[in-house]
């Protein structure tokens, strides 16, 4: 079988090394330095979640070439995902699928031209926002874990992001009640583990 010629982006540097080491560790692929993208079959996205800088970056991928996209993200909201199809977004995988096989099986599919439709990338966005947990964290959530994390009170959180100290209070409140976190730290450590933040 012939590898895959693959190149790689990923929001932030660290992450990116990451990807290059496991997809270098795989036989299936080729992984082809950055500025030789154009020459790639596939390209592969990580993020923790759709922002401009993403948006952004595949745009500019999908103009240099007609390359499959498979995107592993944290989270995806459903409507995004016909703006991420224009750009040759052929999947959407968890960031759990880098340590599987799951990212290899989707990268040799879409590399072989299968078509997905826009249906298949929602099934597909849907059961990326159930987590081990059993539900998605919102936009609104992870914002506030993020802060949380960087050791923020509910009413620095609420100035931050421009909510009433109530609405955070009710944001953390509905979070860790419904992912039966303990605390806190515990609902920090659960969006950490679950590549959120």
């Amino acid at each position: 079988m012939d590898q895959v010629r693959v190149a790689a982006w990923a929001s932030d540097p660290i992450a990116l090394a990451g990807l290059i080491d496991h997809l270098h560790a795989r036989p299936e692929v080729q992984v082809l330095p950055g500025p030789r993208r154009g020459e790639a079959a596939v390209l592969v996205f990580a993020a923790g979640r759709v922002t401009p800088e993403l948006k952004a970056a595949l745009r500019a991928a999908a103009s240099e070439t007609p390359a499959a996209i498979v995107l592993v993200a944290g989270y995806v909201d459903a409507d995004e995902l016909p703006e991420l199809a224009a750009c040759h977004v052929v999947a959407v995988l968890p960031r759990e699928a880098i340590a599987g096989d799951r990212l290899v099986r989707s990268i040799t599919a879409a590399a072989s031209g299968k078509e997905t439709s826009l249906r298949d990338l929602l099934g597909q966005a849907e059961s990326l926002q159930h987590t081990a947990g059993g539900a998605a964290l919102s936009p609104r959530e992870v914002d506030v874990l993020r802060l949380m994390a960087e050791g923020w009170d509910t009413a620095e959180i609420a100035g931050k992001l421009c909510y009433s100290e109530r609405t955070v209070k009710n944001v953390i409140y509905g979070m860790t009640n419904r992912l039966k976190l303990r605390n806190r730290p515990h609902a920090v450590a659960y969006a950490l583990r679950a590549g959120v933040i």
